[in-house]
C-alpha cells in the first residue's frame, strides 16, 4: 500500500466534498472543482477527513493510491488558499504585457507573442514578471508549461522565460582564435 496513500484529507471548515460513485465535487470559498477517479480507487467521507481506499492490491493500485490522494488534497487545498507561480522574462528588450485574458509577449521573434489564457488561470504583469494564479493546481502548471516552451531560456546568454528561481545552466561560447 502506498504511504501516501494511507494519509487522511483533512477538510477544514468551509468547504464541501461531495462523493457520488468515482466523482468527487470540492467546494470552498475560493470556487469549485470537480474530478473523476480511477476505478481502482475509493473516496469516502469520515467526519472530517477524506479517506481514500483501495480495490486490489497489485503494484498500479498501490501507484493510483497514493496519486488519487494527492490530487483530492490539492483539490480541497486550491478551493481553500489557492496556487500561484511566477514566471521571468529575461532579455534585452522582451516585455510582457497583459490585456484582458491575453498575455502579449516579445521575446526576441519577428512578431509578438500572443498567448490566451484559459479558463480558470488569472495573470498579474509587473515589469518582467508574469505572475499566474489560480485554484486548480494542475491546469495551473501546465498553463506555466506552456507559457515557458513559448521561448525557453538559452544556454548562453540565459534570454527566455523561466521559472522564479530557476537556475539555468550556463555554456561559454565559442573563443575567437588569435594568429595569422
Amino acid at each position: 500500500m502506498s504511504r501516501i496513500g494511507k494519509k487522511p484529507v483533512p477538510i477544514p471548515k468551509g468547504v464541501q466534498v461531495d462523493v457520488k460513485g468515482q466523482t468527487v465535487k470540492v467546494k470552498g470559498p475560493k470556487g469549485s472543482l470537480e474530478r473523476r477517479f480511477n476505478d481502482l480507487v475509493e473516496v469516502t467521507i469520515d467526519g472530517g477527513n477524506a479517506l481514500v481506499a483501495t480495490k486490489g492490491n497489485d503494484k498500479r493500485v498501490s501507484a493510483m493510491h497514493g496519486l488519487a490522494r494527492s490530487l483530492l488534497f490539492n483539490m480541497v487545498d486550491g478551493v481553500t488558499n489557492g496556487y500561484s507561480k511566477s514566471l521571468e522574462v529575461q532579455g534585452v528588450g522582451y516585455k510582457a504585457s497583459l490585456s484582458g485574458r491575453t498575455l502579449k509577449l516579445e521575446v526576441g521573434y519577428s512578431h509578438p507573442v500572443v498567448f490566451d489564457l484559459p479558463q480558470g488561470v488569472d495573470a498579474k504583469v509587473e515589469g518582467l514578471i508574469v505572475t499566474l494564479a489560480s485554484i486548480d493546481k494542475e491546469l495551473l502548471g501546465q498553463t506555466c508549461a506552456d507559457l515557458r516552451a513559448r521561448k525557453e531560456p538559452e544556454p548562453y546568454k540565459g534570454k527566455g522565460i523561466r521559472y522564479s528561481g530557476e537556475v539555468v545552466r550556463r555554456k561559454v561560447g565559442k573563443t575567437g582564435t588569435t594568429g595569422g
